[in-house]
């Protein structure tokens, strides 16, 4: 596989802000000081990590394992099925929705009720009927785990109790997950719903879940959704996500005593240090000539980067160029943050010399070269 490296000038690619803004200086801050044991702050769209300490630690985790419930059960295409709920699963410790055995309900209204009020009846209910069992759907879990590129990463269990030693993840493959999860629609909506309501069925009444997650509720105004969680072993966990002005941000605390000031104060650094750059455009082959390419490629998507001032230089972006596939692999400062599928298109012919004749004559008299 041929390799060619190069820079890239991004003074004049920018984000849909303004010129002005995007070419004034900002000045660098540190990121600020978080109460977590474990944190990561990256970017939804690119994967790249803004902020990260202690992020490959292995940690317990607690109720932040319901996002990958959540998303299991969304992806089950069992979104209107009825569950009935078994006596393992009102006999969960915890948060619970208090969920009756026998109870017939919708699969979507356990997963509001998973999301919004971390019921861990609704977690077993959800496993059982999704994986036919609750190992089944452990299995499930993991499986999905490697899939997303969770290498420090075991599931054993549906709600992140702590009945089983061998669970833990990390801020970082939390991160993962949580893009992965944001990704698909109905996972954005459940998690950014601050109030759900379901009929009870032995009473008139409806039961009225409200989120638990301070940040979308009161606390932040670009907050989208997230997960809270706790058990005695974990201490806080949180995930959450925020968007401003068009960007998606996700921050992982594990073990926070003070979360909700962490996330607030990582993504305020986030959206005031960074600006989000079009690295590649997928709309714009690359230079042929200038890179001395036999024939002419773009990339299969927009690559856009969330970039310091003072990194806006160091992009860097190396071609693998094979056979049957072909890369981008993009750097800042010789680290690789991501990496593009470039797509093959054929130069155009050139032409002949009636062709070009042709060409010069319509070109003389006013016309238009053809071809």
């Amino acid at each position: 596989m041929k390799t060619i490296g190069f820079f890239i000038l991004l003074v004049m690619l920018f984000t849909s802000m303004p010129l002005e803004a995007s070419l004034a200086t900002k000045e660098d801050r540190p990121p600020p000081n978080v109460s977590a044991e474990t944190a990561v702050l990256m970017d939804l769209e690119s994967q790249r990590m803004l902020f990260g300490k202690q992020p490959h630690k292995q940690m317990r985790i607690a109720s932040i394992t319901k996002i990958m419930t959540a998303l299991l059960a969304i992806e089950s295409t069992k979104w209107d099925e009825e569950v009935t709920v078994s006596a393992l699963a009102t006999r969960q410790e915890g948060s619970s929705l208090y969920l009756q055995q026998g109870e017939k309900i919708k699969l979507k209204h356990l997963v509001y009720g998973l999301m919004l009020r971390s019921g861990n009846d609704a977690a077993v209910a959800i496993a059982e009927h999704v994986g036919g069992s609750v190992d089944g759907f452990v299995f499930m879990m993991n499986q999905r785990a490697r899939q997303i590129g969770m290498t420090n990463t075991i599931f054993n269990n549906p709600h992140g109790l702590d009945d089983h030693e061998e669970h833990f993840s990390t801020a970082f493959d939390m991160a993962l997950l949580t893009r992965e999860a944001m990704k698909n629609d109905q996972f954005r909506e459940v998690s950014s719903t601050k109030l759900y309501q379901v009929k009870d069925p032995d009473g008139p009444w409806n039961r009225v879940w409200k989120n638990k997650n301070k940040l979308l509720t009161t606390l932040y105004p670009h907050s989208t959704g997230g997960k809270t969680g706790f058990t005695k072993r974990a201490r806080r966990t949180l995930v959450s996500t925020a968007e401003k002005e068009g960007e998606p941000l996700v921050v992982v605390t594990l073990n926070a005593s003070s979360d909700w000031a962490d996330h607030q104060a990582l993504f305020e650094w986030g959206f005031s240090q960074f600006d989000w750059y079009t690295v590649l455009d997928k709309d714009e082959r690359l230079d042929r000539k200038s890179l001395q390419l036999e024939e002419e490629y773009a990339p299969a998507f927009n690559v856009v980067l969330p970039l310091r001032d003072s990194e806006k230089e160091d992009v860097t972006i190396d071609l693998r160029l094979g056979d049957t596939d072909s890369f981008a692999d993009v750097s800042i400062a010789k680290e690789q943050v991501t990496t593009v599928r470039l797509v093959k298109h054929e130069p155009p012919p050139k032409p002949g010399f009636f062709k070009r004749l042709f060409g010069f004559f319509h070109v003389g008299y006013g016309g238009q070269p053809h071809g």
